[in-house]
C-alpha cells in the first residue's frame, strides 16, 4: 500500500478543518448565549464574547440575546451548507484506505465513529433549523430574512430538546474522535494524523 493512497484529498481536508472550526464556534456560542438575560438593553455594537478582539456593528439596534441567537442561526445555516458539500464529496469520493497497522477493533471503532459523526453532524443543525422555523421569529441569515417563523410552540419545544440532547451526544463523539487521534499520535506513533494534513 503506497503512502499517498492513505491520504485524504485536499478538498476533504479543507472541509474537515472548516467544519471542525465551525462546530467549535457553535458550541462556544451556544453555551455563551444561553446565559444572556432576556431583559438586556438593545444596542448596535457588540464586542464578540466580550473579548475585546472584534466589535460587530449592526444597522438596527438589537438586544444581546437577539444578536447572539441570530448569529448562532446564521453560522448554523452556513455550517449546514458546508456539511452538505462534505457529505456529497464523501459520497462521490472513496475515502483513503486505513493504515495497515490498525488492529481489527480499531478499524471497526473508527468506521462506526465516523458514521455516527456524519449522522450527528447533520442531525444537530437540522434539528436546530426545525426548532428555529417553528419559533415566531423564524430564521435570518446575517441580517437577511431567510425563513419565516411558523410560531408552533409544541414543535419548537420538542426540537429544542432534540437539539440539546443530540448536541451533547455529538460532543461526546467529538471527544472520542479527538482522543483516538491523540492515541495514534502519541501512543501508536503512526501516520493517522498525516492522512488529514495538507503537508
Amino acid at each position: 500500500m503506497n503512502h499517498t493512497s492513505t491520504r485524504y484529498t485536499k478538498t476533504a481536508i479543507v472541509l474537515h478543518g472548516l467544519i471542525a472550526l465551525g462546530v467549535i464556534v457553535m458550541f462556544a456560542l451556544g453555551w455563551y448565549m444561553s446565559e444572556i438575560p432576556k431583559e438586556a438593553a438593545k444596542q448596535t455594537a457588540f464586542d464578540l464574547f466580550d473579548l475585546g478582539i472584534y466589535t460587530w456593528q449592526l444597522s438596527e439596534a438589537a438586544s444581546p440575546r437577539t444578536f447572539y441567537f441570530n448569529l448562532h442561526k446564521s453560522i448554523g445555516i452556513t455550517l449546514l451548507a458546508l456539511i452538505a458539500i462534505r457529505v456529497l464529496w464523501r459520497i462521490t469520493h472513496r475515502p483513503p484506505a486505513m493504515l495497515s497497522s490498525y488492529k481489527a477493533w480499531e478499524r471497526k471503532l473508527a468506521t462506526g465513529t465516523h458514521h455516527l459523526l456524519y449522522l450527528l453532524m447533520i442531525a444537530v443543525p437540522v434539528s436546530g433549523l426545525i426548532m428555529a422555523i417553528n419559533s415566531k421569529y423564524g430564521v435570518m441569515w446575517f441580517g437577511f430574512d431567510f425563513i419565516a417563523g411558523l410560531d408552533n410552540k409544541n414543535l419548537r419545544e420538542l426540537f429544542k430538546e432534540v437539539h440539546e440532547i443530540v448536541g451533547v451526544i455529538f460532543l461526546a463523539f467529538i471527544i472520542l474522535h479527538i482522543a483516538g487521534a491523540l492515541k495514534h499520535k502519541f501512543i501508536d506513533k503512526d501516520d493517522t494524523l498525516k492522512r488529514m494534513s495538507l503537508k
